[in-house]
């Protein structure tokens, strides 16, 4: 019989089966993964090889069982120990740190660097973004109220250049839209002043001019929605920022298979080291069997504790060179056995895997741990580097920190000052316990204004942050609106009252979190708003500040105006408050305190100043009983022309109560005439006196109201202004002519009082004090007579012939004298009566003696002249009318020696 040759020859095809029968001949198959069994199979076409490896595996396996140390993962076991087979020569370069697969493991930190690289330029980059987007939110604004002010220009007349609240404040059009706040106070405007180039100004009404721009949205709210957008753009770049930034230590601990993976054309390069057999590596190395783990493995077959980056980073900090703070380390209690004394006072110690190792066993590294406080106490800016990838990566952050912070009393200030302060600070916040949080806040008042100026930042860097530890902080949210997207944080500052009172903070409150819909009304009546609530939160926190909300928001609020009655008597009672301040308020306000009840009495002359009461007798009466009361305060107030208007309508008292209210009126010369004379004439009593110090106008509104007693003392009392006696005695004239004794007037004084408004029986009785025998010399005084005695028919002023003569010559115009002529011409001797003609115009001055024939103008006063002529034969005789005419013919005598 021929003996049976079995056939050795294996292939892709059934290499499996090899494979499979050497686990099952060795019983190993327990821990091995059969799909990479199966996969790796492919790759091995020699028997004795699959043998050899199997052989090794076995033995191994069987010591690591036998020490208890059966730790290792079998995979990658057999994946050493196909590689040690395959590629023999390889491996023993391994060890020295050469050959391809020593290569590739070396490009392993350059790929880590590279993807490092990258992902710190992409947050440079956002970083930019985050100053661009800054710096365009003020030019979005700026060209939105450049689209603003062309609206309102256009509305204006032409040939306007600049416009203005009033004629003494204007602004010049191209400067409209650069500035702010004078351009915002337009908005509301219903009417402006506008200058033309000739420096005429004119009153323009520009209501609602601001609507042609846009009928759907307010400039407010175009401006807010373009805030909202940068603010948002920024919280969006800042999470993208804070991903990176978690992203970037992961790259230390990424897969060399996903570090290749994504640098294939590099990979390429490298795998060419194995030859053509280099299939194989590629699988192991990309599936992960084979990586930088491979020294567990190795020193199976080499003595030695360390991985060769154990050994690399002691042999770099013997050199004196400090690895990069992430630098992998696989034995940190070997390494820190190895380390020196010093070197735990130095740079080398900031890795984090040390670190890390340092503070999981503080009692036994005690020393070690000091020497990296102190260190980083004296070279925190150098340190920084580390610190940022501590806070992402290292194990025992909170204990790092706590222990930092309890041998450095100055960590807080240190930090504050950091060009990283808010990556600091946002750990400190993250990680303490909330004991020594509040601690820190209470000694450093910088650091909760610090997270307050930063909260938004801090919250896009821990999203998951827990609100109580910023109540811990006791600090108040700036921008409530800015967080929104973190709703707990918003609800738990709001719940604490930790929030600055702001308008956008309160329009954000009323809005979102009390849900309520008419947000204008936190415009025109913001405190009656918040009281309208009732949410004790909200008003007990602008009760805390209740000042500075009043100065920030009520008086920055330029239609806050209608503030109900009740809201306005809380706030003017809030004692703290400076007077000018609550005074701006009540100006502010369209509505009047109706009466001084349940007002302090130190606020009455602040509420008069205002006018912010309303005009009543009652209300008068109040302030002068109080302690405040100050008379010009009272009179000014009362001098207003809208109050004295208003409170005339009502009767001013008129009992005992009132009598100072009376004396102030009177005594008021510091107010205007319009209102003086308005209260006089309203007071319903006589004063007995005139009141000292008033002014000569005020005086005479007292005459001419009958308020003063006309006596010889009120007389005297106005010797120095003859005019106001004259209209004294003429306003009490019966008074004085009843009582002309007690007077010495002289007949200048008696000549101005016969130019007044008295009646003319009167006139008559005052003539005849007069001395009228010497009105020869006074020839106006002689006018003024004639033209009053003219009516007095039976004489009463006994006017004679001497007498007469000198008023008819004085008098004008020529018919009064004629008339004046007619009554007295029977007093005078006929000489008289031809003087006085002489002395008259023509034609009468023509009625004397001779052959012509004066001829008057058909009149009854001229035909009574005639009668009375003919009658004491001055004339010859007289006839009326001719062939044309119907004048009055005069015939005189021929000689002077014909009349009688």
């Amino acid at each position: 019989m021929w003996p049976v040759f079995v056939d050795h020859y294996i292939n892709t095809s059934n290499s499996i089966d090899m494979v499979l029968e050497q686990e099952k001949r060795l019983a190993v198959g327990e821990g091995l993964d059969r799909q990479f069994l199966r996969e790796v199979s492919r790759y091995l076409n020699d028997l004795r090889l699959i043998q050899n490896i199997f052989n090794e595996y076995a033995i191994y396996v069987a010591n690591l069982e036998t020490d208890g140390e059966n730790i290792l993962d079998g995979n990658k076991l057999l994946a050493v120990l196909i590689y040690k087979n395959v590629y023999p020569r390889d491996f023993e370069q391994l060890h020295r740190g050469e050959g391809a697969l020593a290569k590739i493991l070396d490009h392993q930190a350059e790929l880590i660097n590279k993807s490092e690289d990258e992902c710190r330029a992409e947050i440079v980059q956002l970083e930019k973004l985050i100053e661009v987007g800054e710096d365009q939110t003020p030019l979005d604004l700026d060209e939105l109220r450049k689209i603003y002010a062309m609206a309102l220009i256009e509305k204006l007349p032409s040939g306007a250049f600049s416009i203005g609240h009033n004629s003494n404040n204007m602004i010049e059009f191209q400067q409209l839209a650069t500035h702010s706040d004078l351009f915002e106070g337009y908005l509301e405007s219903s009417n402006i002043y506008c200058r033309y180039n000739n420096n005429y100004n004119t009153h323009v009404n520009i209501k609602n001019w601001h609507t042609s721009v846009n009928s759907q949205k307010t400039y407010y709210q175009r401006k807010e929605e373009i805030k909202n957008k940068a603010e948002e753009r920024k919280v969006e770049i800042l999470g993208k920022i804070r991903d990176l930034r978690l992203k970037l230590p992961v790259f230390r601990t990424t897969k060399l298979s996903e570090l290749l993976r994504l640098n294939s054309s590099d990979a390429q390069v490298l795998f060419e080291g194995f030859g053509e057999n280099g299939e194989l590596a590629r699988f192991l190395i990309l599936e992960s069997f084979l990586d930088d783990t491979y020294y567990q493995y190795t020193s199976l077959f080499h003595s030695g504790r360390m991985s060769p980056n154990d050994n690399k980073y002691l042999i770099q900090i013997r050199a004196f060179i400090t690895p990069e703070p992430d630098f992998p380390i696989d034995n940190p209690h070997e390494v820190i056995a190895a380390m020196r004394e010093e070197d735990f006072g130095q740079s080398y110690v900031l890795n984090m895997v040390i670190v890390d190792a340092l503070l999981s066993d503080k009692n036994r590294y005690k020393e070690q741990v000091q020497k990296l406080y102190s260190y980083i106490k004296i070279e925190f800016e150098s340190c920084e580097h580390f610190l940022d990838g501590y806070y992402t990566s290292g194990h025992n952050v909170v204990d790092f920190l706590l222990g930092l912070n309890d041998v450095w009393d100055r960590l807080v200030p240190s930090i504050l000052t950091s060009n990283y302060n808010i990556r600091h600070i946002t750990q400190l916040v993250k990680w303490l316990p909330l004991n020594s949080l509040k601690s820190l806040a209470e000694n450093f008042d910088d650091m909760s204004n610090f997270v307050s100026e930063h909260l938004l930042d801090i919250l896009c860097e821990v999203p998951e942050l827990d609100p109580n530890r910023l109540v811990c902080l006791n600090f108040e949210v700036k921008d409530l609106l800015s967080i929104k997207e973190h709703s707990q944080v918003v609800c738990t500052m709001f719940e604490e009252g930790l929030f600055e009172l702001s308008i956008g903070n309160l329009e954000f409150i009323y809005k979102e979190l009390l849900a309520k819909d008419d947000v204008n009304m936190l415009n025109t009546k913001n405190y009656t708003t918040i009281l309208s609530t009732k949410n004790s939160i909200l008003i007990g926190r602008v009760e805390r500040d209740f000042e500075y909300y009043l100065r920030n928001i009520l008086l920055v609020l330029d239609n806050n105006s209608e503030e109900d009655l009740s809201a306005i008597l809380v706030a003017i009672c809030h004692d703290e408050i400076e007077l000018s301040v609550l005074s701006e308020f009540l100006k502010q306000q369209v509505v009047q305190l109706p009466t001084l009840e349940k007002v302090p009495d130190r606020l009455y002359t602040m509420i008069f100043d205002t006018a912010k009461i309303k005009p009543t007798w009652a209300n008068c009466l109040t302030f002068m009983d109080s302690d405040s009361f100050r008379n010009e305060t009272l009179v000014k107030y009362l001098d207003k022309q809208s109050v004295c208007d208003s409170i005339l309508e009502e009767e001013i008292p008129s009992n005992s109560d009132s009598f100072n209210l009376h004396t102030l009126l009177i005594n008021a010369n510091s107010m205007s005439d319009y209102s003086y004379k308005g209260y006089v004439c309203a007071l319903p009593n006589v004063f007995k006196s005139f009141p000292s110090g008033l002014d000569l106008t005020k005086i005479k509104i007292l005459i001419e109201k009958r308020k003063i007693n006309f006596t010889k003392n009120n007389f005297n009392f106005l010797e120095n202004t003859q005019t106001l006696q004259v209209l004294f005695v003429s306003l009490n004239i019966d008074m004085f002519l009843d009582n002309s004794e007690c007077f010495d007037l002289s007949d200048d004084f008696l000549e101005h009082l016969l130019q007044t408004e008295i009646s003319e029986i009167n006139k008559f009785n005052v003539i005849k004090f007069m001395n009228l025998a010497i009105l020869v010399d006074h020839h106006e005084r002689a006018a003024l007579i004639g033209s009053i005695v003219v009516n007095d028919d039976t004489n009463y002023c006994n006017v004679d012939g001497y007498i007469a003569k000198s008023i008819i010559m004085y008098s004008s115009p020529t018919t009064l004298q004629i008339l004046l002529f007619n009554k007295y011409c029977t007093l005078m001797t006929n000489s008289d009566v031809r003087e006085v003609l002489s002395n008259l115009p023509k034609p009468y001055c023509e009625i004397t003696t001779g052959y012509h024939t004066p001829r008057l103008k058909n009149s009854l006063e001229n035909k009574n002249l005639v009668m009375q002529l003919d009658h004491q034969n001055i004339i010859s005789s007289w006839t009326i009318g001719g062939i044309f005419t119907d004048e009055i013919k005069v015939n005189l005598y021929r000689k002077k020696e014909e009349t009688v």
